[in-house]
């Protein structure tokens, strides 16, 4: 037998007989390696969430929009000419997926029986043909009392003018149904009230808390209400095949439109609707883009991300400093309970080398077991309450949540990394037990009684 095979066998023969303690160290690693998996994939559950609900309802992975300024305190949120933008976006930008241009603006929407303040998005349905495979026509029972489990909305009616899409949120509020009538109130970019009656011809399902202000129409409706030229976009939003690469795309398109002699605004990486004031206040005219990435356009949805990871943080960093106490401790008992045994291997011809390896081993052993059966634990029970779509009946939990069902989401790499991380924890927690036990002298340790 080689000598790491004899030194594994010796460190497996070891957990084995100290059964108990093994079994206390294993299960204490195994349930906080869970912990981290299941905080872990609430976060990607949570980014993967905000990636969703913005690409879907307010953003490009890359956006190009702007300002108009037609005089010193306007600041609409419009820009011209928005087929040679789409022009030169389609051939200077890498890893090209597809590119939509929705127009936006701001409105009071009134029922017969309610009314709320909402985001409107103007959308041309033969170019955005994302929008209706990407959302959820919802059934009369989500947003209706008693409503029926049956679909009665068509999303594919919403090229037609004249029309609305809302969520089942909005619906509910507002009391109305597929095929009821909502009127919409804007204020012109000339400062004048305009108001237009538009049909309800889908609710679509919540997609996460930006849903809760967001209604689209027809692209028309947008142009109608704020008396604007068909040449107008409110942004040129771009999807790449790859969103990682975003923040490259948009340094890039930022000088490609610079070299072609357009006025660019100074990067700011908030939503555009937090830029009014400051562009109002600006002395100049005309037009200038603004580029962001979708990341931007929900940096006011960022803190919860952060607030989940600080939490995590804060929890796994406390049961860390409990195992590796644990472990130290559990380990150098350990050394003290076999002294005897540990001055005879090294009379036998063990070197210190050797007896530390032991030691190490036999940490790393009880490591990899524990973490990868807690690991695996962790991502089964994330898999099974992903895939059990829990409702949330709390609102301010699904404000923070984003959405009304909890979303897990496992990554291998993150399973990998857990299970290093803490294997690696529990080695260097058991390394100064194995150094004093390496460092026995075999008479001494031979005539010790422990």
């Amino acid at each position: 037998m080689s000598s790491m095979g004899m030194i594994f066998g010796i460190a497996s023969r070891n957990l084995v007989e100290a059964k108990r303690r093994s079994l206390f160290l294993g299960l204490a690693l195994g349930l906080v390696t869970m912990l981290l998996v299941l905080l872990l994939s609430l976060s990607q559950g949570l980014s993967e969430t905000m990636i969703h609900s913005a690409t879907t309802l307010a953003s490009g992975h890359v956006n190009v929009s702007g300002f108009f300024k037609a005089s010193a305190g306007d600041a609409a949120p419009i820009i011209t000419d928005r087929d040679t933008l789409r022009k030169i976006v389609l051939e200077n930008t890498p890893g090209l997926d597809y590119v939509i241009d929705r127009h936006r603006g701001w409105a009071r929407v009134v029922s017969e029986t309610s009314s709320l303040q909402a985001g409107l998005t103007g959308v041309e349905l033969a170019s955005d043909v994302q929008l209706s495979k990407t959302l959820r026509v919802a059934p009369q029972k989500d947003y209706v009392e008693g409503g029926a489990d049956t679909v009665t909305g068509d999303i594919t009616k919403l090229s037609t003018p004249g029309t609305a899409l809302i969520f089942a949120a909005q619906a509910k509020r507002l009391g109305v149904d597929v095929g009821d009538n909502l009127t919409i109130t804007v204020e012109t970019l000339a400062g004048l009230r305009n108001t237009a009656e538009v049909t309800v011809i889908a609710v679509a399902k919540d997609i996460g808390m930006m849903s809760a202000w967001s209604v689209f129409v027809n692209r028309d409706t947008i142009l109608e209400l704020y008396r604007l030229k068909p040449d107008t976009t409110g942004a040129v939003m771009i999807y790449l095949k790859d969103i990682e690469q975003a923040p490259t795309v948009m340094t890039h398109l930022r000088q490609v439109f610079g070299e072609k002699g357009y006025a660019i605004m100074d990067p700011e990486p908030i939503p555009f609707y937090m830029k009014f004031q400051k562009v109002s206040g600006e002395d100049w005219l005309g037009q200038k883009l603004d580029f962001t990435i979708w990341r931007d356009e929900v940096s006011f949805l960022t803190w919860v991300l952060t607030a989940v990871d600080s939490v995590s943080f804060f929890l796994i960093s406390v049961l860390l400093v409990i195992i590796v106490v644990g472990i130290t401790n559990s380990m150098y008992i350990s050394v003290r309970e076999r002294t005897r045994e540990i001055g005879t291997v090294r009379a036998i011809g063990m070197g210190k080398g050797s007896v530390l390896m032991m030691f190490m081993t036999e940490a790393i052993l009880l490591g990899l077991i524990s973490t990868g059966a807690g690991a695996l634990m962790g991502a089964l029970i994330a898999a099974i309450v992903d895939a059990a779509h829990i409702y949330i009946p709390i609102e301010a939990v699904q404000a923070v949540l984003m959405s009304d069902t909890v979303h897990l989401v496992v990554r291998p790499g993150q399973l990998l990394a857990a299970v290093l991380t803490f294997t690696t924890v529990t080695a260097i927690a058991a390394l100064w037990p194995a150094l004093r036990a390496a460092r026995l002298q075999p008479v001494t340790a031979m005539q010790s009684v422990t």
